[in-house]
């Protein structure tokens, strides 16, 4: 599958061309041939970084960087040609910093939500394992469960499968915040039979993720998420995604969350260090086992 990407900025003498052109074009490319095209290099600005390169024994990217004929978003969004990866570049629709997976893809924070997302596949959300929408949960508010899911949904969405972040946190939203989409229409317009209307969004920068935003914040939460209309609605949305990520609120404000997950299958517990109290922990976890949720596990961040 081919994904088309955004980079920093519209490339001097490009021409349109068909996916499939594109994907023939791409493949076997250095990223010093991408390099060359998007900072239009001469054979002598080639050659002297090569020679840095060797010199140095670091890669081209990093020798055409240092010799000051690349800048870091060039060598960012050459490496993101190369490997069919995207990413929000500098000169995208702002991004919030929260989203470090879009922002740094290849940086240690996104390296290690690509880790937990190797895991959860491995296990809870394995092909050959009941399907499941995995919610995160979290003890109480500023604990990172929304950074988490967010983050977790973009690493999902960048194996090219058509993944969905539903903000399901009808007490303190932020999602859209995030994402920078509506919010007029959501979850919670769906939940109470308001309106028809696509509330779904598909995020520019990253192909494959789409976002459903809580919409107006109601003030019957619980009564919302109880309702059968919840659990039919992601049965019918893991009929048409490959991956659902449901954000929740935090267990300090009711049982909310924990009847989103027992709906979703499957939950992912979020603490925060120096900040989660182990008894809050085990407290939603024991809530949790009481019901048919399958537990990923539990995360504790430093964000």
């Amino acid at each position: 599958m081919t994904i088309l990407l955004r980079g920093p900025g519209p490339r001097a003498g490009h021409t349109p061309e068909s996916a499939q052109d594109a994907s023939s074009r791409i493949l076997d490319r250095s990223i010093g041939d991408f390099l060359r095209e998007s900072c239009s290099l001469s054979n002598e600005q080639v050659e002297k970084i090569l020679q840095h390169q060797r010199e140095r024994g670091m890669r081209f990217g990093e020798a055409a960087v240092e010799l000051g004929l690349a800048s870091s978003e060039d060598v960012l969004w050459a490496l993101s040609q190369q490997f069919h990866y995207p990413y929000a570049s500098d000169d995208a629709a702002p991004f919030d910093e929260e989203l470090v997976a879009a922002i740094d893809p290849f940086g240690e924070q996104a390296e290690a939500f690509r880790e937990m997302r190797s895991q959860l596949m491995a296990d809870v959300l394995a092909a050959d394992q009941p399907r499941r929408a995995l919610a995160v949960l979290s003890p109480d508010s500023g604990d990172g469960k929304t950074f988490f899911a967010a983050n977790m949904a973009i690493a999902f969405s960048q194996l090219g499968g058509r993944t969905l972040l539903v903000d399901a946190d009808m007490r303190t939203p932020r999602q859209h915040c995030l994402f920078r989409v509506p919010n007029e229409l959501g979850l919670s317009s769906i939940l109470a039979g308001r309106t028809q209307s696509n509330a779904i969004y598909q995020v520019p920068q990253l192909p494959s993720l789409h976002v459903l935003p809580v919409g107006t914040v109601p003030p019957n939460p619980l009564e919302l998420a109880q309702r059968p209309a919840f659990g039919l609605f992601m049965r019918e949305l893991l009929a048409k995604f490959d991956h659902v990520i449901v954000d929740t609120p935090a267990a300090a404000h009711g049982a909310d969350a924990r009847v989103l997950a027992a709906k979703c299958g499957a939950a992912v517990v979020i603490g925060r260090r120096g900040n989660t109290r182990m008894k809050a922990i085990q407290t939603l976890l024991g809530a949790l086992g009481n019901s048919s949720t399958r537990l990923a596990g539990v995360m504790v961040n430093n964000f």
